[in-house]
């Protein structure tokens, strides 16, 4: 699913350092409900990781080392070691462990450039990790949890229906 052009406009108007705050807040709380998130990278934990969505005009690159991430205007990307590009909704499932990597690969929908080698030993710590994002996400809601948790989930269940939900 591409994002529609409404869901996309915060991102192109709103201040990079509001969009940056909002995602390390989220890279925090998974990685503080999946400490070992990092640590089947091996050799690969000191390389950046760029992660650009199609359908959005900005891109992520995670640094696993510092335990880090950042946002960054297209075309300004930093330099990374491995890039992996594809809309964002299919970018989130694969972090979630939702669909099948290979298969969105081998279909073109997600390309990959640079050191496969670590791109694929991230893939196997993503899918160790079991990461469920709607949980995650209401962990940082307080009160508002039980709503925030149930909302999200629909969101990822509109999101991967249809095309998506035959890649798994």
């Amino acid at each position: 699913m591409t994002l529609p052009f409404a869901m996309t406009v915060p991102f192109r108007i709103a201040p990079l350092s509001v969009i940056e705050h909002a995602t390390r807040l989220v890279f925090a709380q998974v990685v503080a409900q999946h400490p070992d998130l990092f640590d089947r990278l091996g050799e690969h934990a000191d390389k950046r990781y760029a992660f650009v969505p199609t359908d959005l005009p900005v891109g992520f690159l995670v640094e696993p080392a510092a335990r880090r991430i950042s946002v960054h205007r297209k075309p300004h990307l930093p330099v990374a070691h491995a890039c992996m590009g594809g809309r964002f909704v299919l970018l989130l499932a694969l972090l979630e462990g939702q669909i099948d990597g290979d298969a969105v690969f081998f279909s073109r929908s997600l390309t990959i450039t640079g050191d496969m080698e670590a791109m694929l030993a991230l893939r196997n710590a993503l899918d160790d990790c079991d990461i469920d994002l709607p949980a995650d996400i209401a962990r940082m809601s307080g009160p508002f949890a039980p709503l925030v948790r149930r909302a999200a989930a629909e969101i990822r269940t509109r999101a991967l229906s249809g095309e998506a939900a035959t890649w798994n």
